[in-house]
């Protein structure tokens, strides 16, 4: 199955064909190289290393604009989105971070969500945004959106706006083996964020009750556990914090991609107050802010909590 925007196309085929070689290319590159994200967070080899590999790729895709990931501060004006650039889908060079930005797709990256658990070999990820607007930019401008899961199979869940979709990736293949994904009616799951004491009370009496009617699921990477809520129905959650009431995950990389699988595929996504899609970003392209996703009765009761 082929996405029908050839660009769109060119870029899940890319990330498709990547991700067999990022999952690959793990294996040695654990450790961590004494500098931080524009974040904050310590970097691993692995960050730096898949974030360089998908930059040169995507980048290069004619129809890509811009490229933006959570490792690297500025975001990437392309050479390849006038026509002038690789073909769609080929290697190619970064483009000129000093250019003008041209008409065409922007594509938002967070090339290994989850890195830190590299250290224990868990689960982690790769999340993916194509926007057709300048980075930042709403989630409402979202076209498509995928993650990879790197679990015991590597898949990838695909939403555009038609459908959502999910592929095992194999030999940089990817098979279809379920259309037309939505969450399921019952939820059966939740995971929630951050350290409990630095909760607001507001939040801890909304999770107070959720576990007392779900199975606790969180794994340290939110891909995994957006993915077990995405298989079983429930909710997931990284709230803003009483030391940080942004929260820890970013809007672009993060919040926009996932809140649009999950609303494509029927649950909702908020920050608490509203609908990530709906939120007006700031000029920095690491803005944070909470996330929850999931059933529709959970995130509504979500909001009448924090309220």
């Amino acid at each position: 199955m082929t996405v029908s925007d050839p660009v769109v196309e060119a870029v899940v085929a890319t990330v498709s064909r990547s991700a067999t070689e990022i999952r690959q290319g793990l294996v040695g590159r654990r450790g961590a190289v004494g500098e931080e994200n524009p974040s904050g967070e310590t970097q691993v080899e692995a960050d730096i290393w898949a974030d360089e590999l998908l930059a040169d790729r995507l980048s290069a895709i004619d129809g890509v604009s811009q490229y933006a990931s959570e490792e690297r501060e500025a975001v990437i004006d392309c050479a390849g989105s006038d026509g002038g650039g690789a073909s769609a889908g080929n290697d190619g060079d970064n483009g000129d971070e000093s250019a003008a930005p041209r008409d065409g797709y922007a594509v938002a990256v967070d090339p290994l969500d989850g890195s830190s658990n590299l250290t224990s070999n868990n689960a982690m990820g790769t999340i993916v945004g194509v926007y057709d607007a300048p980075l930042p930019a709403r989630g409402e401008d979202l076209v498509a959106a995928a993650y990879v899961l790197y679990g015991p199979i590597t898949t990838m869940l695909l939403a555009t706006e038609d459908t959502v979709s999910e592929y095992e990736l194999t030999g940089g293949e990817r098979r279809l083996i379920r259309e037309d994904v939505t969450l399921p009616e019952e939820p059966v799951v939740y995971g929630f964020g951050g350290r409990v004491p630095d909760w607001t009370d507001a939040f801890s009496e909304y999770a107070r009750e959720i576990e007392t009617e779900l199975k606790l699921r969180y794994g340290g990477a939110m891909i995994g556990d957006v993915n077990q809520v995405l298989t079983y129905g429930g909710v997931f959650g990284y709230p803003g914090l009483k030391s940080r009431s942004e929260g820890k995950l970013r809007l672009q990389f993060e919040g926009n991609p996932v809140g649009y699988i999950v609303e494509q595929a029927g649950g909702r996504s908020s920050n608490g107050e509203q609908s990530l899609l709906t939120v007006e970003p700031t000029d920095d392209i690491h803005e944070r802010t909470p996330v929850f996703v999931g059933n529709e009765s959970l995130i509504d009761r979500l909001e009448t909590h924090l309220s």
